[in-house]
């Protein structure tokens, strides 16, 4: 992280989206776009990782595949839920297609990195963009 970066955020936390980096330069375009204001990700990595779950007010960076700084974002807002109890609003918050197709998504996804049921517990945050570095 640059010195300029980090003294602007110096409380922000490094954090990165998606399993490839198509999927990670997908994602973050929707968010640079004003498209996705949402995200989830498995209770257990986090636990997993010994990572804190995220907070309203915490600031995070957002990096892309490769590790350079993408953008600033602040999460407004965090619940923890089952799958299966996602609200389509938030699934639609996501910015990757319909109820329909964030689910398949995400099953897809959280099969691949660690397996899914709908019982798994996921940190649904909301978040607003405050700024695009790249």
């Amino acid at each position: 992280m640059g010195l300029d970066l980090a003294l602007r955020y110096p409380t922000a936390i490094r954090t990165g989206f998606g399993d490839s980096a198509e999927l990670s330069a997908l994602l973050l375009d929707l968010i640079r776009a004003g498209g996705k204001t949402a995200t989830c990700g498995a209770l257990r990595d986090y636990q997993a990782e010994g990572e804190p779950v995220p907070q309203p007010g915490d600031l995070r960076i957002a990096e892309d595949w490769n590790g350079e700084p993408a953008l600033v974002y602040e999460v407004t807002e965090v619940t923890i839920r089952r799958f299966a109890d996602v609200p389509e609003d938030f699934a639609l918050a996501e910015g990757e297609g319909s109820f329909a197709d964030w689910q398949q998504g995400h099953r897809d996804f959280f099969a691949r990195n660690g397996g899914f049921s709908d019982d798994l517990e996921l940190v649904c945050e909301r978040f607003r963009l405050i700024e695009v570095i790249q």
